[in-house]
């Protein structure tokens, strides 16, 4: 069964391009697990290559992938080969990442009879403008999916263009098939923050202003005196700055089935320290934090030319001091992927803070987006983003868990 959206998109989408953007969970990546054999079917034995683009090849096999062998099994679909080559439907398929266009130099020259496109605004911009000009078949398609962004990012910019397009937008109420709680979860979710407009609206939405609106709004809200409930994990998240930046170190806990996280406690080094005064001010930390909450099982520590050589320091001096404590670099991630899980727990009510942390209580209210570059947080000293990639730092590596957990 298909939604009205989705006929629509069957009965109508024959351009050379073929683009659906808007919510998330609304339905259109799901269509395309029909699109797709029909497409590579219709070109059977004509000239030219079948291509399959995501951000990376892991979010391809996941996406794309994975989805199909679930509904055409594997004969119809293998995984993808070491050679970035997967058989689907009878024909030999390049799946490549589209987040570097070194890329699809793996395969310059030929061109594409079919191109299936995931995640489209998080590609390199010069993987798209390589892709127009594969595209150069009479009977060549693209099929592409995605979230929207900045209304001046790249792909907007194509889409409002003269090109021969055809294209839906989604909003998350236009999947009939969605369990009421699921989409209350989701508007949940997304609320007081620009992704609301862009994954649940399916809008072009620019970020800018306060990042964390729904915290500088209701701060009183997230701020607890005590943990009333058993920490599974706690952490320190270092950040060790660079120029005018300050040294921080930020404690957080985070409960068991990683349900909700907490920021603990905080120590600020204000003045320039030696890698001797940082170890010693860290060790003082990790003590205050384990004599008050019984565990401090790892310090994720910024890195760099700088950080690393300071690390291993650190990590050398804590193994002296037999502190039972791993100390490793940090999952950094995309900055915007930490400002979205950041956001999800405050929407979800899974974020609090100590009371006592004023520091970095300050930093996420006054944390702004860039208004001269799109979707980036401005880090121009104004604002304390340090504080920011300490606490990032301490939960990102468990991103995955905590995303998923209320899911």
């Amino acid at each position: 069964m298909f939604s009205t959206k989705q006929r629509e998109f069957l009965d109508n989408a024959n351009r050379r391009w073929n683009i659906k953007y808007g919510a998330t969970r609304s339905g259109k990546t799901y269509l395309d697990y029909y699109v797709i054999p029909k497409r590579i079917r219709n070109v059977k034995g004509k000239s030219g290559l079948i291509v399959i683009l995501g951000n990376t090849k892991g979010t391809l096999q996941r996406n794309v992938i994975e989805p199909l062998q679930d509904i055409w099994g594997t004969k119809l679909v293998s995984d993808i080969k070491s050679d970035n080559t997967a058989f689907l439907f009878g024909e030999k398929c390049y799946c490549l990442g589209a987040d570097n266009k070194k890329h699809i130099n793996k395969i310059r020259g030929p061109s594409f009879k079919y191109c299936y496109g995931d995640e489209v605004a998080t590609w390199d911009e010069g993987v798209f403008q390589m892709l127009k000009s594969r595209l150069d078949k009479s009977y060549s398609k693209f099929d592409g999916t995605c979230n929207p962004e900045g209304p001046s990012h790249w792909f907007k910019k194509f889409l409002d263009s003269d090109s021969d397009i055809f294209q839906q937008k989604y909003t998350l109420y236009d999947n009939p098939f969605l369990a009421k709680e699921v989409l209350q979860s989701l508007e949940t979710e997304y609320r007081g923050t620009v992704f609301f407009d862009r994954y649940i609206l399916g809008d072009w939405k620019a970020a800018e202003g306060t990042i964390y609106m729904l915290f500088a709004d209701e701060t009183e809200k997230f701020l607890v005196d005590k943990v009333n409930e058993q920490l599974a994990i706690v952490t320190i998240g270092v950040d060790y700055g660079a120029g005018k930046s300050k040294i921080k170190f930020v404690a957080s806990g985070i409960t068991y089935n990683f349900r909700n996280v907490y920021i603990l406690d905080e120590m600020d080094l204000k003045e320039i320290y030696d890698p001797e005064q940082i170890y010693e001010k860290f060790i003082e930390f990790y003590k205050r934090v384990y004599d008050n909450y019984g565990k401090c099982q790892y310090a994720f520590c910024d890195y760099g030319a700088l950080g690393n050589v300071i690390t291993l320091g650190l990590i050398r001096r804590c193994q002296r001091e037999r502190l039972p404590i791993k100390v490793v670099d940090c999952e950094k991630g995309l900055i915007n992927d930490r400002i979205f899980l950041s956001s999800t727990l405050m929407a979800q009510k899974r974020f609090f803070i100590l009371r006592k942390n004023a520091i970095i209580t300050k930093a996420f209210q006054d944390a702004l987006w860039n208004n001269k570059k799109l979707d980036e947080r401005l880090d121009d000293g104004t604002t304390d983003i340090d504080s920011l990639d300490a606490f990032e730092y301490s939960i990102n590596s468990f991103y995955e868990n905590l995303i998923n957990s209320r899911r």
